[in-house]
């Protein structure tokens, strides 16, 4: 018996808004095949990829208006999953339907609930607002990673690993060597880590554009199941940064969201915002494709993880003071499934 490893109770990220268009879009979600769409309204919808008839992928079909055409035997199926048409009879079988599935568009992403449609509150969608918020320029990507989506997750929540994966960009010995506070509530989990008087690595150098010291910060929240923002920036070291004053500094949010396809592969959804030089749109673009660089070094090494794991199925995890963010991270996971498991427990409240 496989254990699950997510729960189904939860919003989870489909697709950039961007890739949503009047076209038929399949995706691996939870285990599950959706196909997504536009309506001619621009509102989204999102149907099981598979016919009532035969189970041929929906997705393999065509719109005609609102609606999803079967490519294989022309059943046509409305926006909510009700089949409208079948070929050669006026009669339709009342339990001709497909699935949807509750869904919702906010802050640049298309969400969906493939759990029970009656939990589906919209307050629960993650809060990733500085991805359209006006005092932040921000722009990500997609990747699809071949490994559980908790082992991204377990990377983004020990940064200690940038002095070592990321030593040419955003990685040095500071971000190993500096000591970190973790805490934690029923849905969320922080690591706060400041790293004081030291050399930029490369990329805050960049941004910074200044020499000298600086004072450096790394504080990241989960929460749970799969999203992670990280509030990152640098600052002239003694300024006051800790305490509230960035005046003297730069700033930015790595935003991400990761969403388990199968059990062993994952969309990861990222963005990297800024509140600097907000107007320059080549510095959104350089920005955009430097983080893409850092991310394909981690899914190099998450990706090799992931097979190790597959040839060692009976290894065993020890943990490092370090791993403290993920291991709270999958105790918090561990706990939705748990209480998805167990009639009459609800989800945690949406607030903090």
């Amino acid at each position: 018996m496989t254990t699950q490893t997510f729960p189904l109770n939860a919003w989870y990220a489909a697709a950039y808004d961007v890739e949503l268009k009047r076209a038929l879009l399949p995706r691996t979600i939870c285990n599950k095949q959706i196909v997504l769409y536009r309506k001619e309204n621009g509102q989204a919808v999102a149907l099981a990829d598979a016919c009532w008839h035969r189970l041929v992928p929906l997705s393999l079909g065509r719109l005609e208006g609102d609606n999803v055409v079967c490519g294989y035997h022309g059943l046509e199926f409305d926006d909510t999953g009700r089949c409208v048409y079948m070929p050669s009879q006026d009669t339709i079988n009342p339990s001709a339907c497909v699935k949807s599935y509750p869904i919702a568009e906010k802050h640049r992403l298309i969400w969906i609930w493939p759990g029970d449609p009656a939990r589906a509150d919209p307050a629960l969608i993650p809060d990733l607002h500085w991805n359209d918020d006006p005092d932040w320029a921000s722009d990500g990507k997609l990747i699809e990673v071949a490994c559980d989506y908790r082992l991204v997750v377990d990377n983004l929540m020990d940064l200690t690993h940038e002095t070592f994966v990321h030593g040419s960009s955003i990685g040095n010995r500071a971000v190993a060597e500096a000591p970190f506070e973790a805490t934690h509530s029923d849905r969320f989990a922080y690591i706060t880590r400041w790293m004081e008087d030291i050399d930029p690595p490369p990329f805050w150098r960049k941004q910074y554009g200044k020499a000298g010291k600086v004072d450096r910060w790394q504080i990241i929240r989960f929460e749970a199941p799969c999203t992670i923002s990280i509030d990152v920036g640098v600052a002239e070291a003694g300024t006051g940064a800790k305490s509230g004053d960035r005046s003297r500094g730069v700033n930015g949010y790595v935003l991400n969201t990761i969403t388990p396809a199968t059990d062993k592969t994952c969309l990861y959804f990222w963005a990297f915002a800024r509140n600097y030089d907000l107007k320059n749109q080549a510095r959104t673009h350089e920005l955009r494709e430097g983080v893409a660089g850092v991310f394909r070094e981690d899914e190099a090494v998450l990706e090799a993880q992931q097979r190790a794991i597959d040839a060692n199925p009976d290894h065993k995890f020890y943990n490092l003071n370090i791993d403290a963010g993920s291991m709270w991270a999958r105790r918090l996971i561990d706990q939705m499934i748990e209480a998805e498991q167990k009639p009459g427990r609800g989800l945690p409240a949406a607030a903090e």
